[in-house]
């Protein structure tokens, strides 16, 4: 899963918003869009703020890891 596919993914099973999220990040809500469409990237703070807030590792999060093997 590519990391915009992720961020994605993990919002909606948080049952959060772009706006939520881009305010627990600091962002504004069209920065938080772009993340998703991968159109533009979050630095490495921005995605420590979201894999500490999803509580998963960065690797899942950025899509080295399978969420399926991180379940099991």
């Amino acid at each position: 899963m590519k990391l915009a596919e992720s961020l994605k993914y993990f919002r909606l099973q948080h049952k959060k918003t772009q706006k939520d999220i881009a305010t627990i990040l600091g962002v504004a809500t069209n920065t938080y869009t772009q993340y998703e469409t991968g159109q533009r990237r979050p630095d490495i703070e921005l995605l420590i703020k979201l894999a500490d807030y999803y509580l998963i590792s960065l690797d899942i999060l950025v899509g080295r890891m399978k969420i399926e093997k991180a379940v099991s």
